[in-house]
C-alpha cells in the first residue's frame, strides 16, 4: 500500500488534542500475573499505592515543566478512586488555601492517600464520565462506589453526567466483552468530538485505552498502528489528535480570517 498517499489535511477547528493517561499504580497492580489474585472483594475500588502517588507527583512535574498544563481546557476522568486520585494529583491545583471559599478537588486523606486536600484553584474543570471506565464485571477493583460517597471525597469534580448513584454497569457474574469495550470507546471518542473544549485530558485505564486505540489507525502506516496499540504503563501519558471527519461537532474556527474586507478602487484584483 502507498501510505504516502494517505496524508490528511483538515481544518484546525475540526480537530482536538487529547492527552490520554492511565492511572498510577493501584493496590491491585502489585499482585503479579495471577489473575485470580485480582478478584477478592477487598480490592473493591482500588486506591493508589504510595509508589503510585510518587508517579502522580512525577507526572505533575512533567505537565507543568513541558507547558502542557497551561493549555488544558478540561479533564475527563473515569469515576473510580484510582483514576480520580491520579487526575486531581497531576492536573489539580496546589494544596488547599486557607480563607478561599472553593471546594477542593480532593478532600484530605481520601482513599488512604495520606495527602492534604488538593485545591480546585487555577486548574481546568474536572468531569467524571462512565464511558471511559475500565472493562467491567467480575473484578471488584473495577466496581465503583456510589456517587453520593464520591462527592465528599472529590467535591469539585462534576458528577452530573453520571445517571445513577449506584453502580449499575458492573456485574459480579459477567465480564464485559472485548467488542463491547471497543464500542464504548468509540462512543466516548464521539462524545469528546461533540465537546467545545479543544485540549482535553482523559484519565482512564489500561484495557479501555488499549482496546479503544486499537480500533483506530487502520488507515495509517503499520508503524503508527503498532505505536497506537502499545499497552499503557501506570501513569503514562500519550498525546493524540482526533479529527472530526463526520461533522459530529459544531465548532467554528477561531483563527480563520475571511479576507476581502477592504473595499474601493484600490482593491487588488483576484484575477492576477
Amino acid at each position: 500500500m502507498n501510505y504516502g498517499a494517505n496524508e490528511g489535511v483538515y481544518p484546525l477547528h475540526r480537530s482536538k488534542t487529547i492527552h490520554l493517561v492511565r492511572h498510577a499504580q493501584g493496590v491491585h497492580n502489585v499482585l503479579g500475573e495471577d489473575h485470580s489474585a485480582y478478584m477478592p472483594e477487598e480490592l473493591f475500588d482500588a486506591h493508589l499505592t504510595p509508589f503510585g502517588w510518587e508517579q502522580v507527583d512525577n507526572l505533575r512535574e512533567h505537565v507543568h515543566a513541558s507547558g502542557l498544563f497551561k493549555n488544558i481546557d478540561l479533564v475527563v476522568v473515569s469515576p473510580l478512586l484510582r483514576t480520580m486520585q491520579t487526575a486531581v494529583g497531576a492536573f489539580g491545583g496546589e494544596a488547599s488555601v486557607d480563607g478561599v471559599d472553593m471546594p477542593p478537588l480532593m478532600a484530605e486523606n481520601t482513599g488512604s492517600s495520606n495527602r492534604p486536600a488538593i485545591s480546585s484553584l487555577n486548574c481546568p474543570p474536572f468531569i467524571a464520565m462512565e464511558l471511559c471506565r475500565e472493562s467491567m464485571g467480575v473484578d471488584h477493583y473495577n466496581r465503583r462506589r456510589s456517587i453520593s460517597e464520591y462527592k465528599p471525597m472529590f467535591p469539585a469534580i462534576d458528577f452530573s453526567l453520571i445517571e445513577t448513584d449506584c453502580d449499575v454497569w458492573w456485574s459480579p457474574d459477567t465480564r464485559e466483552k472485548k467488542e463491547d469495550v471497543v464500542a464504548r470507546g468509540q462512543k466516548f471518542m464521539k462524545w469528546l468530538l461533540s465537546r467545545e473544549e479543544k485540549v482535553i485530558v482523559v484519565v482512564s485505564h489500561a484495557v479501555f485505552l488499549h482496546r479503544t486505540l486499537g480500533a483506530y489507525g487502520d488507515d495509517c502506516h503499520p508503524t503508527i498502528k503498532k505505536e497506537m496499540s502499545i499497552p499503557f504503563d501506570n501513569c503514562e501519558l500519550r498525546s493524540m489528535v482526533i479529527v472530526d471527519r463526520s461533522m459530529i461537532g459544531l465548532d467554528t474556527s477561531k483563527t480563520d480570517f475571511p479576507g476581502k474586507i477592504p473595499s474601493g478602487a484600490d482593491v487588488a484584483s483576484d484575477v492576477v
